[in-house]
């Protein structure tokens, strides 16, 4: 068995057992396979092994991993920060985007999304912790900037991402993904339809499924220590 079908196997175990404990279906979690920085021959194997969703950073590199793999139906995330100048191309060849924090990258990739594509999955992204380091819209923002987006002709708002402060202390994280629980909550109220809790990654999986994730990004834990960052 290779090192990523012995991985894979390992983090999906790890699902199923998280949601038995928290009393859910593993098939409420989505694996989202975070494939940057990875070889075309990785995400192939990864999806010869049953995964289907890859998340992608880095446009350029995404690119080129999607023309080495034409003959694979994946679903594509971009979950990198996104820059103005790059919303044209994530809008044509991605299915969904999970880091949208202001209406302008918003209002791009639903201008640019072609016509003969359906809808774009669009995540918005909440800054939990008020990193400035981190991209994402503050809590109190949250509600108007999703109600803005959703009303956006060829954007479907999913739900909402989130990366919490990194820390080892599970009360904390669990705190911090329960928040984003609460406001996805508070956004339903106010008439949304949001149906998807993009939070956990490989360091704290266990935390983001006890408190209510539905997609989990996860990298190191399938593929190994990363290699260099590239650069666009």
């Amino acid at each position: 068995m290779s090192i990523i079908a012995e991985k894979t196997t390992q983090v999906v175990r790890e699902i199923n057992e998280f949601c038995a404990a928290a009393g859910r279906q593993p098939d409420t979690v989505t694996l989202l396979a975070v494939s940057k920085t990875r070889s075309a021959d990785e995400v192939r194997e990864a999806f010869q092994l049953g995964l289907r969703c890859f998340g992608e950073n880095y446009l350029q590199e995404a690119l080129e991993k999607m023309a080495d793999l034409t003959d694979l139906d994946i679903e594509w995330h971009f979950i990198g920060p996104i820059q103005s100048n790059k919303t044209r191309l994530i809008a044509q060849t991605f299915s969904w985007v999970h880091s949208v924090d202001r209406l302008k990258i918003a209002q791009r990739l639903s201008e640019q999304r072609p016509e003969h594509l359906p809808p774009l999955n669009v995540c918005l992204q909440v800054n939990i912790d008020d990193e400035q380091s981190k991209s994402g819209c503050s809590m109190t923002e949250a509600l108007a900037l999703a109600q803005q987006i959703d009303a956006l002709p060829n954007l479907k708002l999913r739900g909402l991402m989130a990366i919490p402060a990194p820390t080892d202390d599970t009360a904390q994280q669990r705190r911090s993904f329960a928040a984003i629980a609460r406001l996805a909550d508070e956004l339903n109220q106010q008439g949304l339809h949001l149906d998807t809790l993009s939070m956990g990654m490989s360091s704290d999986l266990q935390a983001a499924i006890e408190e209510g994730s539905t997609l989990v990004r996860v990298g190191t834990a399938l593929f190994g220590p990363r290699p260099a960052k590239t650069t666009e």
